[in-house]
């Protein structure tokens, strides 16, 4: 049984294998389909979260990441029948939110516009911009008009080649190198958002 002094990490869309970014003690993921999980030191739950919530207590986790996942998540969710409409992108960001403990960390890496990458799935129905991050951090918040009650604070946003940002704790110089040479002759096509929950 985990200690309630662990550190616990959960990863958002894992499919087989969450990953573990800041190198939790205690491994959860979500998915949108039925895992079997057979490595017994990792719970996977099945949700889906553009309908519905993150199944776990309010400030629960050190940090939760999202792989190319943000971009799958609706902006807005129309019932033609009820003529009513949702943000199904704001719920989930208030969601990961209500989950992180104070100072608890989001690490998500995104394809971003203008590179096709945005566009090239058809399931893509999210894109994400250098700007869109605006909506969710301090000083700006420009999503609490939509109903987002949350408070970010950057820790780093920037344009990535995702094959070296995937795992934040390798940041030799080797990394850093190659990172500004992709960045120079443009082949970064995601954005990394790292953001650290505001709460008293």
């Amino acid at each position: 049984m985990n200690s309630p002094n662990m550190t616990k990490h959960l990863d958002l869309g894992c499919g087989k294998t969450p990953r573990n970014p800041y190198n939790r003690e205690t491994i959860f993921g979500i998915d949108i389909r039925e895992i079997n999980n057979l490595e017994s030191t990792v719970s996977i739950v099945q949700a889906n979260l553009s309908v519905e919530s993150i199944p776990f207590p309010d400030d629960y986790f050190d940090s939760v990441s999202a792989y190319d996942f943000f971009e799958h998540i609706p902006r807005v969710a129309l019932d033609f029948g009820s003529k009513t409409s949702r943000f199904p992108f704001i719920e989930l960001m208030n969601e990961i939110y209500r989950v992180l403990k104070p100072d608890g960390l989001l690490y998500a890496i995104t394809p971003g516009f203008p590179n096709e990458k945005s566009f090239r799935d058809p399931t893509h129905v999210n894109i994400i911009t250098s700007k869109t991050s605006r909506y969710f951090t301090v000083p700006h918040l420009h999503a609490a008009m939509y109903g987002f009650t949350g408070e970010f604070e950057v820790v780093r946003k920037i344009w990535v080649h995702p094959r070296a940002e995937y795992h934040p704790h390798k940041h030799g110089i080797f990394n850093l190198v190659r990172n500004l040479a992709e960045r120079l002759v443009g082949e970064c096509s995601h954005i990394l958002w790292e953001f650290r929950a505001k709460k008293s």
